[in-house]
């Protein structure tokens, strides 16, 4: 580690963003256009001690510093004009975190300290802050550099587990206390275990780089849970880790072992740094004319996400950022990133989306990111902000009408038996014939839970403290006759049916199905749809009271997913028929009345018939030709056997799976 005696640092490179190790010292390198100065500083048991970066090539910044090494801890001061009307909010009274440090020394908090301007000061951001935040502010740690992930085996299936890390295990009564809410936690052969038995191929977690808190939660005693307000893109949160950053690399590498890959849910299209009275925390202070998208007035920032800035994807030096943070991932054995509010990755220096951005393209076509899965979320907040179905091959994206429209269907609403079968079918509307392209979902983390879905008709948010305005009203729930938790058997009855029919039609759509945690065990979030900010029960699964039944049936589904190809819908197309045998007529997909329909799928030797009925009362089912032997039923058992031309009783708001036998 340098002494306080050193006074300069050799020239380095401008190779590679952040800080890279190797025998001899540590090379440093960070972008800014704007800067007149840089400082790096070294933090040790003495102190702080600064260096002024003294290579430019272009506009980023390097240095090498000799003796250094992984576990050295560092921040910048980075010098300029501090003119909020001309974009530019340079203040070196703040140590500001590297965007691409590979590791963080602990999980930021809010402190007043941390802002360029003087809160409380009439002129707001125009003011300027002298007060020094290094004493609070987290430091970046030089990391150490892996050697490349090891080829493992391919994972199991198509099937998408979304979790969050922490929430996943922090009431899970077989993994050990100390690493219950950490990366490592998911080691466990009890929490593998669960995952094999579903038939998980990814586990996609929530956000694990480090993030900031908004001043707004302080006082209520909450956090950013989620994790959606990133500081860094290539660093894991220090409080998701029991062994440090080798922790991250120990859980990828255990659960490929178990065949099953990682999904990163990544950030790239804002920051924690909130609007201009937000803190200074790493991208502000470094240049905040080059890495936010600025409004007409310069001192505000253009809003496209809903989250009060937007980080400019479309300049050089953000793609750059961006590309090698995905690339490190990589090398460390993730296989796979889903990319939140994706249409903004798209938009170029006005605004407008293309498929074929700079940014998009290039993570499409970077040989690194080759074998890994691409996932949009093809939305943002903008005008034209639903771009579902545009962002072409490789790229699968979040099918927000297939949640829609089945939530509607099992809901019972009128209209819904046409789309419906496109759904089902891959949603060849949105996607063509690549049906493979489509994240097919119920649920997901950002709204209700299975068990709210169908005990809920409305959201109750009010832990939130933000008055009930949070969360969509758009949640086309049911609560099957009461509001909320219900004794009465009946009401019970029906919620464990539609939760299945819910998890049997997402099990048997064409297209990857995304499970969200917990939704096989009956968790409850007691109504909230946006539990962003509850890192407590209500967020954390419940290991100790599981809906065993429900359990078994998404075990079920899942296994009879991966064992027949027709059944997930390979194989030649589906035919479609009305309750009473015929093959579904243009007029009956046109009938907004109808809730009932069969659908018929062969693969090879394999040959299955789905009976959808969504009705209020018991339906009669003609069955098509054939000997059916009866798989499974969301309400009741299914009959054991029955021939084509005969009748079977379609239980109220039921799905039932036959497969044809000897």
């Amino acid at each position: 580690m340098a002494s306080k005696r050193a006074t300069a640092l050799g020239l380095g490179n401008a190779e590679r963003l952040g800080a890279v190790a190797d025998d001899e010292g540590v090379n440093f390198a960070l972008f800014s256009a704007h800067a007149s100065r840089i400082e790096l500083c070294v933090f040790d048991a003495e102190g702080e001690h600064r260096y002024d970066l003294p290579g430019r090539t272009g506009d980023v910044w390097h240095g090498r510093l000799d003796g250094g090494g992984p576990g050295l801890a560092y921040g910048y001061r980075v010098h300029g004009p501090y003119e909020p009307e001309a974009g530019h909010r340079f203040n070196p009274h703040k140590l500001l975190v590297d965007p691409a440090a590979r590791a963080l020394s602990g999980s930021w908090r809010w402190d007043d300290r941390h802002c360029g301007y003087t809160p409380g000061d009439p002129r707001e951001d125009l003011s300027f802050d002298t007060r020094d935040n290094g004493a609070v502010a987290i430091k970046s740690l030089v990391s150490s550099t892996p050697p490349p992930e090891r080829s493992r085996h391919g994972v199991n299936s198509d099937v998408i587990y979304e979790l969050h890390v922490r929430g996943m295990t922090m009431r899970h009564p077989d993994v050990p206390a100390p690493l219950r809410g950490c990366l490592e936690a998911l080691q466990s052969p009890a929490v593998i275990a669960h995952l094999r038995a579903l038939e998980v191929g990814f586990v996609e977690f929530l956000p694990i780089t480090p993030a900031a808190t908004s001043r707004r939660l302080k006082p209520f005693g909450l956090i950013d849970y989620w994790g959606y307000n990133p500081i860094n893109f290539a660093a894991a949160e220090p409080r998701y880790l029991a062994s440090g950053e080798s922790g991250v690399r120990q859980t990828i590498a255990a659960l490929a072992d178990a065949g099953i890959g990682v999904i990163l849910d990544l950030v790239f299209n804002h920051s924690g740094e909130d609007d201009e009275l937000g803190p200074t925390i790493s991208f502000r202070g470094i240049d905040n004319a080059s890495y936010y998208r600025l409004a007409t007035d310069p001192r505000r920032y253009e809003d496209l996400t809903g989250c009060r800035n937007t980080l400019d994807t479309s300049h050089p030096a953000v793609q750059r950022l961006i590309l090698e943070s995905l690339r490190h991932w990589a090398q460390m054995g993730v296989k796979g990133f889903r990319f939140d509010l994706a249409a903004t990755l798209g938009r170029d220096s006005v605004g407008q989306f293309h498929a074929d951005s700079g940014l998009l393209a290039a993570i499409r076509a970077d040989p690194a990111l080759a074998s890994c899965q691409l996932i949009a979320e093809p939305w943002d907040a903008a005008p034209d902000g639903y771009q579902l179905g545009h962002f072409g091959a490789p790229w699968k994206e979040w099918n927000g009408r297939y949640r829609d429209c089945v939530r509607r269907f099992w809901r019972g609403d009128d209209g819904q038996v046409g789309e419906l079968a496109t759904r089902v079918s891959g949603s060849s509307d949105l996607f063509g014939p690549d049906a493979a392209r489509s994240i097919n979902f119920v649920t997901a983390h950002d709204g209700f839970s299975l068990a709210d879905l169908v005990s809920y008709s409305r959201k109750h948010n009010d832990a939130n403290a933000e008055h009930g305005y949070d969360g969509t009203d758009d949640n086309f729930s049911d609560n099957c006759g009461t509001e909320g938790p219900s004794a009465d058997p009946a009401i019970e009855h029906m919620r464990l049916s539609r939760m299945k029919a819910f998890l049997a039609t997402l099990m048997i759509s064409r297209g990857a199905p995304m499970l969200r945690a917990g939704d096989e065990l009956g968790h409850s979030q007691a109504g909230n749809n946006n539990a962003y900010a509850q890192d407590n029960a209500v967020s954390w699964l419940d290991w100790s009271s599981v809906q065993d039944a429900l359990k078994e049936f998404a075990v079920t589904m899942s296994q009879l997913r991966r064992r027949y190809p027709a059944l997930r819908g390979e194989g030649v197309p589906a035919r479609w028929f009305t309750p009473s045998g015929r093959e579904m007529s243009l007029a009956d997909w046109q009938d907004g009345g109808d809730h009932s329909l069969v659908m018929l799928r062969e693969a090879a030797a394999e040959r299955f018939a789905i009976f959808f009925h969504s009705g209020r009362e018991d339906q009669l089912f003609i069955v098509p030709q054939g000997h059916w032997l009866g798989v499974v039923s969301s309400r009741g058992v299914p009959p054991a056997q029955v021939r084509g031309g005969e009748t079977v009783t379609v239980p109220a708001g039921s799905i039932i799976i036959f497969q044809e036998g000897a």
